[in-house]
């Protein structure tokens, strides 16, 4: 009795020392992670535009706000803040819409040409966006779309939908389709089914074809540099870049602004964080 009350203390022991070296090791990740944005936020409170500094304490010497007041006075962040806004949502919009549905055809029709219409989705992933910007840009300069809101939507929603469509096809595996079978049974139609029955139940998967096309809109630099050249039309990542010069750069302004950028999608991942987990694992049991 006694050997095995030893071996259990023993055993309780290593696991309170796993236990603690765990803990240590997330703490050292979290501040790893939290030094970063904590010296950007420093770096905005520093009169004049400082960067580097001997330095330690999070609350400079002569800290104040005046980055941000000037960044929301006396430039135009505003209006990049309202063009960002625009086009990221329009672009969630319209993936959500497009992959939903797309994605139930995909999970529910076996119609001809469906395998091949899969694999060349899944094709388009394997290639880097910024391969596909001349043949777009190309088409965009064709269709009359540069320097316009709706040319960058049309190139970020055509590179968000392949993996949204995936996702959402997945996930759709996951939904019994005898659930669809007895709303028919009781009178509705497959659109009714479709819109009461499979969309309530996908919601964890909506979240995150909502998420991914947010994002990939949201702090998108390179297409938009190429396609919006009018100062009006700038999203919030052109306007940033606007504060970097050759010889000087306002890094004040430049970490104020990066920031207030950030809050947004903070805000977006802990509103939806509790479909996240779901929508991401049970999309991926079945392909």
């Amino acid at each position: 009795m006694k050997t095995t009350g030893n071996k259990f203390k023993i055993q309780n022991l290593k696991l309170r020392i796993l236990n603690l070296f765990l803990y240590f090791l997330l703490i050292g990740f979290t501040l790893a992670v939290l030094y970063p944005i904590l010296n950007v936020f420093s770096i905005s409170l520093r009169p004049g535009d400082r960067l580097l500094s001997t330095s330690l304490n999070l609350i400079p010497d002569g800290a104040s706000f005046h980055a941000y007041k000037v960044l929301f006075t006396q430039t135009p962040f505003l209006l990049w803040f309202w063009n960002s806004s625009l086009i990221a949502a329009a672009v969630t919009i319209t993936g959500v819409a497009l992959a939903s549905t797309a994605g139930y055809a995909f999970s529910r029709f076996n119609f001809y040409g469906r395998k091949s219409a899969m694999v060349g989705l899944l094709v388009t992933q394997m290639f880097p966006p910024t391969m596909l910007l001349l043949p777009m840009y190309i088409m965009l300069l064709k269709l009359h779309l540069i320097n316009s809101y709706l040319g960058v939507i049309v190139i970020y929603t055509s590179t968000a939908l392949p993996f949204c469509v995936w996702q959402m096809k997945g996930y759709y595996d996951t939904i019994p389709f005898s659930l669809e079978e007895a709303a028919r049974i009781d009178g509705s139609t497959r659109w009714g089914a479709f819109r009461k029955i499979v969309l309530p139940l996908a919601a964890p998967a909506l979240v995150i074809t909502a998420l991914f096309s947010f994002m990939t809109a949201w702090s998108e630099y390179i297409v938009a540099a190429q396609v919006l050249q009018d100062t009006s039309l700038f999203t919030l990542p052109l306007g940033l870049k606007q504060f970097e010069a050759s010889m000087s750069t306002q890094w004040g302004l430049y970490a104020a602004g990066s920031l207030l950028v950030s809050v947004p999608a903070v805000a977006l991942f802990l509103i939806l964080s509790r479909w996240l987990i779901s929508g991401l694992t049970l999309g991926s049991v079945k392909g």
